[in-house]
């Protein structure tokens, strides 16, 4: 075990290392590539400034003279070396040792870009990273295993005792340890050009600390010579001055230093186990890793140790019986403290940055959201009352936020936590279902807290998002918007989340006028929030995401509202009245959101009534025809779509943000829909005895349905030649080919009495077929020569021919029923009489079209009538003369004769006119 365990540390150790360093070589050869270029521009580099020598992220603290002298200073007789040698023979800079590029040659003769040179320079950069960083990086681990093998040999040779053998492990990583730091002081501080990766100070001090955190570990884990507790406080020890040794070293040792120091409790037994004992020294770890990550700016260091933390934290949590609340508590206090104290501190008074994200306050997030979530949903620390401590770990979080705006990922984690705890408490469900003949099952698990403890902890919780959120909105809204935005959307979410979750849990489903009084309230609040935030922005009054967020969560607010103290049926006409309020409001803001808002009303009626069709539920729906429920919940909101479309008409194309009109677009078709559903289930619910969800559809019922469309499809365009939309040009289109389909699918084909054998009444011409037949032909003809010249050509032909399609089939099955009666079906057959009257009809219809074509100029009615001419010829030619007999075959042949003769007179007059025009025209 233990040379797995050495193996396994050397192989992280190795990666963090090789990974660190690929990093500095692929900046070396950048920066040398740009050096590159300048010399064969022949442009000479300016001297660097010695502040620009220090030492930034990513290189050991020795880079730069002024730095090591702040830490530890050379003898005071060290040479002074130079930074740079010029061969004044060939005029090439030959770097030293101790300089990482300083000072530029003074002069360079620019050599020429041939291949020679090129392949010169690889051949440079592979033999120094072989002959230097690959060398030392090798050499380092190497020493470091070659101690712990030689310890080792010692065990399994007997040569010398396990104290001796310790003793001299130790003494080895104390000389690798001096060896570097006796390097570093004497003059070594950066290593040769081109080879930055490998600081060899670094690479000996690491290995002497990884000797010294095995040898520890073998005197505690396998001789027992020394107990638990002075184990644990010397490899504590190692670690946190292998991370502070780092300050000079460069991070790829910190990390090592902070890898031991995590992984030490783990190493250190106890048969009882401290948990103020680990969690001290966690957080004397995690400080002293947090000061240093601040100094030199680590981000991965510091991210890295808020990890470790936050992972020991949650073990104890979830393993450790009966744990203790207040060590929990302290060393997720102590992470907070470094984040916002240490980490996040300023430096010499310098401001707070106006944008950015730091991106290592995700990990403390995250496990103090963890932990807070355990407090709540954890049966143990419920039954104690613990929720309230993890309320105050959350609002903790909201604080922090607050005071270092850089870390807005804490406040997202507090809203997460929530969301999802409150999520919680809703009464567990089961969906099951059959999926490919298995059981597919969805159970939810409630948290285990009293319904008093959640109700205070959520007004408390709510306080506080609201009371943070919109400060924090208001005084970020000129600044940085982002961020502003992030405050005010978990400034409405959080405390929607809450109330929903508790009326859903605690509350009256039906009506609760209490939970309603609550909504209402934070409709209030979120309303004036969003005019405070409003005007904190640059300029004010603008309307952004923050003011949106909040206007949003008033909109939401008002819609929970209206649930919680309303039915349904007033519910949904509340609902579509609502959409006039941020209509109206456009007048006194331009708020690009308000109009989003009532579109949000469309939406949400729209769900209302796709949930319950009948408004107020079929029981109670009334079977009065007209004045019913239904008038009232489909009409109400149509006009007040309508109303509020108009008043967004005369605001919003002066808002420069408004999406050029969307919202009034929306809300116009809104209007529509919901004008022609109120119509339709009204002619519904009055043909089906007051029940609108069941039944099939009736040829009458649809027919009604078709004059609605064709209808519909008139005011459309009618109201677009007053007031142009896209919404009622489209909306018109749509109609009208809705109308055709209806016409096609089930006037022709579904419904149509011949097949289905429907009565069509006992009156003789105001029937089933003047309703379903001759009325629509008229509206569908109305509506093609109305929209002639509005609408595009193929639209006014498509109504065109379906008007004269109807007209025929209201003829045909006229016939039809004079013969036979009020049921028409086919299987009664076909008489010979019949037969020829229906010959003699269509050759009269066909010329009936053509003289309409030619008198309105329509090719569509022309055709129309040379189509229904044609079919007359085929039934006369291939039908009447083998099934008719006697005088009517004779009558057929000569009726038809005659037609289509006076058909070709018709024709040859016209043409003739058509050609002595011309020719006026043209003399």
């Amino acid at each position: 075990m233990f040379e797995s365990l050495i193996g396994l540390v050397a192989i992280i150790a190795l990666f963090v290392i090789i990974s660190r360093q690929q990093r500095r070589i692929g900046l070396i050869e950048r920066e040398l590539g740009a050096l590159r270029s300048l010399v064969l521009s022949g442009a000479v580099p300016p001297a660097a400034k010695p502040a620009d020598q220090a030492t930034t992220e990513g290189k050991p603290a020795d880079a730069a003279p002024a730095a090591a002298a702040d830490i530890a200073s050379p003898p005071a007789n060290a040479p002074e070396t130079p930074a740079a040698e010029t061969d004044a023979s060939s005029g090439e800079v030959v770097s030293g040792p101790w300089t990482s590029g300083e000072a530029a040659p003074k002069a360079a003769e620019p050599a020429r870009p041939d291949a020679a040179a090129a392949k010169a320079a690889r051949q440079t950069d592979v033999e120094t990273a072989l002959g230097t960083r690959w060398a030392v990086w090798v050499g380092g681990i190497a020493l470091a295993l070659g101690g712990l093998f030689l310890i080792r040999y010692t065990i399994e040779a007997g040569i010398f005792g396990p104290g001796v053998r310790l003793a001299m492990a130790a003494m080895l990583g104390l000389v690798l340890v001096a060896a570097g730091e006796f390097i570093r002081r004497t003059g070594f501080r950066v290593p040769v050009q081109g080879a930055t990766g490998a600081y060899i100070p670094a690479i000996l001090t690491a290995a002497g600390a990884f000797i010294l955190f095995g040898t520890v570990y073998a005197a505690h884990g396998i001789y027992g010579f020394i107990g638990p507790a002075l184990a644990f406080t010397l490899l504590g020890a190692i670690g946190v001055a292998t991370i502070a040794a780092a300050l000079v070293h460069g991070q790829a040792l910190a990390g090592i230093g902070l890898l031991g120091a995590m992984v030490t409790p783990a190493l250190v037994a106890s048969q009882a186990p401290n948990p103020w004992a680990l969690f001290g020294y966690l957080s004397i770890v995690l400080a002293a890793t947090g000061i240093i990550a601040r100094m030199r700016d680590w981000r991965l260091l510091m991210a890295a140790a808020f990890v470790g933390t936050g992972l020991w934290t949650i073990f104890y949590m979830t393993d450790a019986p009966g744990a203790n609340l207040s060590t929990i508590l302290f060393i997720d206090a102590v992470t907070l403290a470094v984040l916002a104290f240490v980490w996040l501190g300023r430096r010499g008074g310098e401001a707070e940055p106006a944008s950015g994200f730091d991106w290592p306050s995700i990990a403390p997030g995250f496990f103090v959201g963890l932990s807070a979530m355990a407090l709540f949903i954890d049966p143990e620390y419920a039954a104690a009352g613990d929720a309230l401590w993890g309320a105050a770990l959350i609002a903790a979080l909201v604080v922090v936020a607050l005071y270092r705006p850089l870390a807005l990922a804490l406040l997202h984690a507090a809203g997460l936590a929530t969301v999802l705890v409150y999520l919680g408490i809703i009464p567990p469900t089961s969906i099951v279902s059959d999926f490919s003949g298995g059981a597919l099952g969805v159970e939810g698990l409630a948290a285990a807290v009293a319904d008093t403890l959640m109700l205070r902890v959520g007004i408390f919780l709510g306080l506080v998002f609201i009371g943070a959120g919109f400060w924090a909105a208001r005084n970020l809204a000129a600044s940085a918007q982002i961020r502003a935005a992030s405050w005010a959307a978990w400034g409405v979410a959080a405390p929607l989340v809450i109330l929903l979750t508790l009326w859903v849990t605690f509350g009256n489903l039906d009506r609760d006028l209490a939970y309603a009084a609550v909504a209402a309230l934070l409709v209030v609040v979120f309303a004036a929030g969003g005019e405070w935030i409003a005007r904190g922005e640059e300029p004010p009054l603008q309307g952004g995401a923050a003011v949106s967020f909040a206007l949003g969560g008033a909109a939401a607010s008002a819609l929970l509202m209206l649930y919680m103290a309303f039915g349904s049926g007033w519910t949904t006409i509340l609902l579509g009245a609502a959409a006039i309020v941020p209509a109206l409001a456009t007048r006194w803001r331009a708020y690009p959101v308000l109009g989003w808002i009532s579109v949000g009303a469309v939406i949400a009626v729209l769900g209302r009534v796709a949930f319950d069709p009948t408004i107020v539920g079929a029981e109670f729906l009334s079977t009065t025809p007209v004045f019913n429920w239904l008038l009232p919940g489909y009409g109400v909101p149509a006009l007040a779509f309508g109303f509020a479309a108009w008043q967004l008409a005369r605001t919003t194309p002066a808002l420069p943000m408004a999406g050029n009109g969307r919202p009034r677009l929306a809300l116009e078709a809104g209007a529509a829909l919901f004008a022609l559903l109120t119509v339709a289930m009204l002619v519904r619910h009055a043909m089906h005895g007051g029940v609108i969800d069941t039944g099939a559809a009736t040829l009458t019922e649809q027919a009604i349905y078709t004059l609605i469309a064709i209808g519909a499809g008139a005011i459309l365009v009618a109201i677009d030649m007053r007031s142009p939309s896209p919404v009622l040009r489209y909306g018109s289109l749509a109609a009208g080919v809705v109308s055709a389909a209806f016409v096609v699918v089930q006037h022709f084909l579904a419904l149509n009495p011949l097949f289905t054998d429907e009565s069509t009444g006992e009156i003789p011409v105001f029937n089933l077929l003047f309703l379903a037949y001759l009325l629509p032909a008229v509206a569908a003809g109305g509506l093609a020569l109305y929209a002639r010249d509005k609408r595009p050509k193929w639209y006014a032909a498509m109504l065109a021919l379906v008007a004269a399609l109807l007209a025929f089939a209201y003829a045909t099955l006229s016939v039809r029923r004079l013969f036979k009666g009020e049921f028409i079906g086919l299987w009664s057959g076909l008489g010979q009489l019949e037969t020829y009257t229906y010959s003699a009809l269509w050759l009269i219809i066909g010329v009936a079209l053509l003289t309409a074509g030619v008198w309105l100029k329509s090719q569509v009615l022309r055709i129309a009538s040379a189509a229904l001419i044609s079919v007359a010829v085929l039934k006369v030619f291939l039908f009447d003369m083998s099934e008719l007999e006697g005088v009517l075959r004779a009558l057929s042949f000569i009726g038809l004769g005659a037609v289509l003769i006076g058909i070709g007179l018709f024709y040859q007059r016209l043409l003739t006119r058509a050609a002595r025009e011309k020719l006026q025209t043209s003399s």
